[in-house]
C-alpha cells in the first residue's frame, strides 16, 4: 500500500526486517534493498540499528514496521542517518499520533504525510496469523508514517485502501 501511495528512493533500508516480508516487497517492485535485524531470521545483515554511529550515512530511504515499544528511538535514528530529502517511512498503530513525548518529535520532525489504513489490518509478530487469531487477535488501526528530512511544513492526512 505504501509504494502505490508514497514514491519512494531507488535505495530501500529495511531495518528490522524480521523474516523480509516487507524487503520481498520492495524487491518484487524493483528496489535495491538493504534487509537488517538484530537477529538473523533470513540471511540479513545482523546488528543493533539503534547501536550504530549517528555518523554513518545512508543514501536512500529507511522504511520498516519498527518494534513498536522502540518506534520513536527508530524514527530519530533513522533520521539521523539519512540526508534531507530522503524519507523515513514506518508502519505503526495509528494510536501512535499521541503523547506528549511524540508530540515533541511530531513538533520537531513533522511527518510529512499520515496513511491511515480505512480497513483495519491483521498484523502478527513473525507473520504468526494462526498463533494470533488462537490468542484473541483481530486486526489493528494502522498508518504508514512518513517523513522527508527537511520538510517543515504542516503534516498531511490521508487513507489507503
Amino acid at each position: 500500500l505504501l509504494l502505490e501511495a508514497e514514491p519512494l528512493s531507488e535505495k530501500i533500508w529495511e531495518c528490522a526486517c524480521g523474516e523480509k516480508h516487507l524487503s520481498k516487497i520492495f524487491e518484487d517492485a524493483g528496489k535495491e534493498v538493504r534487509s537488517s535485524d538484530i537477529v538473523n531470521r533470513c540471511n540479513n545483515e545482523v546488528f543493533d540499528f539503534l547501536g550504530i554511529e549517528n555518523c554513518i550515512k545512508w543514501d536512500g530511504d529507511i522504511v520498516t514496521n519498527p518494534p513498536y515499544k522502540y518506534a520513536t528511538e527508530f524514527i530519530y535514528k533513522a533520521l539521523s542517518l539519512i540526508d534531507n530529502g530522503n524519507k523515513v517511512a514506518m508502519f505503526l498503530k495509528v494510536q501512535f499520533v499521541e503523547g506528549k513525548e511524540r508530540k515533541r518529535l511530531f513538533t520537531e520532525f513533522p511527518p510529512k504525510v499520515i496513511y491511515v489504513s480505512s480497513s483495519r489490518i491483521m498484523c502478527a509478530k513473525n507473520a504468526e496469523f494462526d498463533k494470533m487469531r488462537a490468542g484473541g487477535g483481530s486486526a489493528v488501526a494502522y498508518a504508514w508514517y512518513v517523513w522527508e528530512k527537511g520538510y517543515k511544513g504542516e503534516t498531511i492526512v490521508k487513507w489507503i485502501n
